[in-house]
């Protein structure tokens, strides 16, 4: 969607103004921040971002979303034109730290309202070895585990929150309130819409917890170390191929190590994602005599009209049930 360059409006005529005077100023200065079809402009950085805004927004929001379908959020190079548009938002809902070229672009947007993930929630910083708890609450604790420390409000910690659905409700929340700031006059319908949505990530949450009780082991490998909050969040153990950055690459005492885990812990499967390359996987596989299936990090939906965060959440839930030997 675009978002074609406009004037700014806070107040709708200045001729209607001058007529009512200075008491009419006060007033629409603290109307809604919407664009000249009564909808507020929103940029997203990527996925995760656009869908929070347009769950939320609903039919008031018009969402533009800077990171195309299929595309890697992590290498995303913004044009003059998307730079142009993202200062013309009315709002920008994004993650600091993930995407370079947006955080400097968001910088000198001079955009009034700001919705920055990390600032609604806690990050934690990552490695490619992640141990989960059963039943630690990783979003509030502050206890130090192998593989990973909690870093509140940074921008040096593992990005991937969207990927835990509490810590994700968290973020919607955040987002509901700078809607609720930027149009207060649909306030009543972003707050309803935002507890319609968290109380489908808290559904889901449970979906997770119920779903992964009876597995038979809780290592699972993938080739991207995106999975590290999730695998906090229900007791899981993520052994990743590369680190945070999925274009990293591993080395030889890398892959051996993940030999030796693959065997102590019973690994059945290794994980690949949907838009990246799985080569490796297909190698280390092989070596293993194991299977490969796919773990979406959910950066991007190739086909937004058939899929959303919660049917690729699902698959996810499934494929590493049948992994993990839940099913």
């Amino acid at each position: 969607m675009n978002i074609s360059p406009r004037p700014r409006r806070l107040i709708r005529t200045s001729a209607a103004l001058t007529a009512l005077g200075v008491g009419s100023l006060a007033l629409a200065a603290c109307g809604s921040d919407t664009g000249d079809d009564g909808k507020v402009h929103v940029a997203a950085s990527f996925y995760p971002m656009a869908y929070l805004a347009q769950q939320i927004g609903g039919d008031h929001v018009e969402v533009q979303n800077l990171t195309k379908p299929g595309t890697e959020p992590h290498d995303l190079e913004l044009s003059p034109k998307q730079t142009g548009q993202l200062s013309e938002a009315d709002m920008v809902v994004y993650l600091k730290g993930l995407q370079p070229a947006v955080d400097e672009a968001v910088k000198q947007s001079g955009v009034k309202h700001i919705a920055e993930a990390t600032s609604f929630t806690t990050l934690e910083k990552h490695g490619t070895d992640v141990h989960g708890e059963e039943g630690h609450d990783h979003g509030h604790e502050e206890h130090g585990h192998e593989g990973h420390d909690h870093d509140h409000g940074g921008a040096d910690g593992d990005p991937h929150i969207w990927l835990d659905p509490v810590r994700y409700a968290e973020v919607a929340e955040g987002v509901g309130k700078q809607l609720q700031k930027a149009d207060p006059d649909h306030k009543s319908t972003y707050a309803k819409n935002t507890k319609a949505l968290v109380s489908r990530l808290n559904t889901l949450d449970k979906e997770f917890r119920d779903g992964l009780k009876g597995k038979k082991t809780d290592t699972f490998i993938t080739t991207h170390a995106a999975f590290g909050y999730l695998a906090e969040r229900y007791g899981l153990h993520e052994e990743a191929v590369s680190g945070i950055d999925p274009e990293s690459e591993p080395s030889a005492a890398r892959m051996k190590e993940l030999h030796k885990v693959a065997k102590k812990d019973d690994v059945d499967t290794v994980f690949f994602e949907n838009n990246a390359s799985d080569k490796t996987a297909r190698t280390l596989a092989k070596d293993l005599r194991l299977k490969t299936g796919v773990l979406s990090p959910l950066e991007s939906v190739e086909h937004p009209g058939k899929q959303d965060y919660f049917s690729v959440m699902h698959q996810n839930l499934t494929a590493l049930k049948t992994a993990l030997g839940a099913q």
